[in-house]
C-alpha cells in the first residue's frame, strides 16, 4: 500500500520555500522600513537607514525570488532531479541567516554579519552549478551573473565596515542594473511565449512580433548600462545609453501585443511589469540629461515597477503550474497586481505632482506594496505549503 503524500510540502521543490520567503520578506521587510523611516532608527551602524532598505529589498527579497526561480528552472532546463528535502532546508536557512544578521547588524560583530550575508549566493551556486555544467546547458552563464550580484553584495558589506556611502550606493546601483539585465533576457523569453500561448488558447490569431536585432541591441544596451554605471553612473553618457535601452524595450513590448491580453491577468501582469522598463529608463535618461525634477525617482520605477512586479507575476504563475493547478489568477491576485502598480505610480510621481508631505508619499506607496504582498501570502501560502493537487511529487 502506497503511503499518503505528506500534508506539509514547503520543501518539496525549489520554488516553494523561496517564493514564500520572497512574499513574506517583501511584506515584513517593507513594514520594517516604514517603521525605520518614521522613527529615525539606524539599522546600520555606519550608513544611512535607506541603504538598509535598499539592500534588503535587493539581496533579501529579490535574492529569494532569484533562488526560487533557479532552483525550479534548472531541473527543467537540464532534466536533473528537482531540489527538495535537506539541501533545500539548508540553503533556505542560509538565506534566513543573512536576513537575521542584517536585522541586527548594528549590534552584531561585523564578521558575523558579513559571513551570514555573503554565504547565500555561493550556497545557491553549489546546488545549481553541477547540473548546469554536466548538461552543458545554454543557461550556464547565469552562474557568472550570480557571481556578479555576489560581488556587488560584497562591495556593500565592505562599505558598511568603512562607513562609505558612495561605495554602498554604487554597489546597489550595479546590483539593480544586473537584475534588470536578467529581466530583459528572461522577460524577453517568457512574456512573448506566455502571450502567444494565452492568445492561442482563446483562438485569437494574433502575430507576436519579435526582431532578433532589436533584441540584441536592447540586451547590449542593458549590459552597457552596467558597464557605464561602473565608472560614470551620473554622467550624460549614462543617460544616452538609457534612452537607447528605453527605445529598444518599447519596441519589443509593442510587438508582444499586450493589449490583446486584458482578459488574462496572469499575462497582462507580465506586460505591465515589463512596461516599467522603458518608462523607468526613459525617466533616467531625462533626469541625467536635463535634470528634470519630475524624473528624479526613476530608480523606483525600475525597482518597484519592473523588478518587484515581474517577481510577483512570475511567482504567481509558476506556483500554479508547478503545483498542478490551472493557470488562472484568483481575483485577489489580480488586485495585487494593480496595487503594486499603484505603489510604483505613487512612489515615482507623487513627490512631484501631488502637493503632499513626502513622508506621506512614502507611507502610502509602502502601504500599497504591503497590501499587494499580503494578498499574495493569503492566496499562495496554502498553495506553496501543501502538496500538488494532481498527486505528483514536487
Amino acid at each position: 500500500m502506497m503511503s499518503a503524500p505528506p500534508k506539509f510540502a514547503l520543501f518539496a521543490y525549489g520554488f516553494r520555500p523561496f517564493f514564500w520567503a520572497a512574499g513574506a520578506y517583501a511584506l515584513l521587510g517593507l513594514a520594517a522600513w516604514l517603521w525605520i523611516f518614521s522613527t529615525g532608527v539606524l539599522p546600520l551602524r555606519n550608513l544611512p537607514p535607506q541603504f538598509w532598505h535598499a539592500h534588503e529589498m535587493l539581496y533579501g527579497f529579490v535574492g529569494a525570488a532569484i533562488g526560487g526561480f533557479l532552483l525550479t528552472a534548472v531541473p527543467s532546463w537540464t532534466g536533473a532531479r528537482g531540489f527538495a528535502g535537506l539541501p533545500l532546508v539548508l540553503v533556505s536557512s542560509v538565506w534566513l541567516a543573512g536576513r537575521l544578521a542584517f536585522a541586527g547588524a548594528s549590534n552584531l560583530p561585523f564578521a558575523m554579519v558579513a559571513i551570514s550575508e555573503l554565504a547565500f549566493l555561493p550556497a545557491l551556486v553549489a546546488l545549481v552549478a553541477p547540473p548546469l555544467i554536466r548538461a552543458g546547458n545554454r543557461n550556464t552563464p547565469l552562474l557568472f551573473v550570480l557571481a556578479a550580484i555576489w560581488l556587488t553584495d560584497a562591495a556593500f558589506v565592505y562599505s558598511m565596515q568603512r562607513g562609505d556611502a558612495l561605495i554602498a550606493r554604487h554597489a546597489l546601483l550595479i546590483g539593480i542594473d544586473i537584475v534588470l539585465v536578467l529581466v530583459t533576457v528572461i522577460g524577453g523569453r517568457i512574456v512573448p511565449a506566455f502571450t502567444a500561448s494565452a492568445l492561442r488558447n482563446r483562438q485569437l490569431a494574433v502575430e507576436i512580433r519579435s526582431n532578433p536585432w532589436a533584441d540584441r541591441i536592447t540586451i547590449g544596451a542593458m549590459v552597457a548600462i552596467v558597464l557605464v554605471d561602473l565608472g560614470a553612473p551620473w554622467r550624460p553618457i549614462a543617460g544616452a545609453i538609457a534612452a537607447i535601452a528605453a527605445a529598444g524595450h518599447a519596441w519589443r513590448l509593442i510587438g508582444w501585443r499586450g493589449l490583446r491580453t486584458l482578459a488574462e491577468p496572469l499575462v497582462w501582469c507580465l506586460h505591465l511589469a515589463y512596461a516599467w522598463l522603458p518608462v523607468g529608463l526613459a525617466m533616467k535618461a531625462v533626469y541625467l540629461l536635463t535634470g528634470a525634477e519630475w524624473a528624479a525617482h526613476w530608480l523606483h520605477a525600475l525597482t518597484i515597477g519592473t523588478a518587484a512586479s515581474m517577481i510577483l507575476s512570475v511567482m504567481t504563475r509558476a506556483a500554479l503550474g508547478h503545483t498542478g493547478r490551472a493557470l488562472r489568477a484568483a481575483a485577489p491576485i489580480a488586485v495585487a497586481y494593480v496595487l503594486l502598480a499603484l505603489a510604483a505610480l505613487v512612489r515615482v510621481f507623487a513627490p512631484t505632482f501631488l502637493p503632499a508631505d513626502y513622508r506621506w508619499t512614502v507611507l502610502t506607496a509602502g502601504a500599497l506594496w504591503i497590501a499587494a504582498f499580503a494578498l499574495f501570502l493569503i492566496v499562495y501560502t496554502p498553495i506553496l505549503m501543501r502538496p500538488r493537487v494532481d498527486g505528483k511529487a514536487g
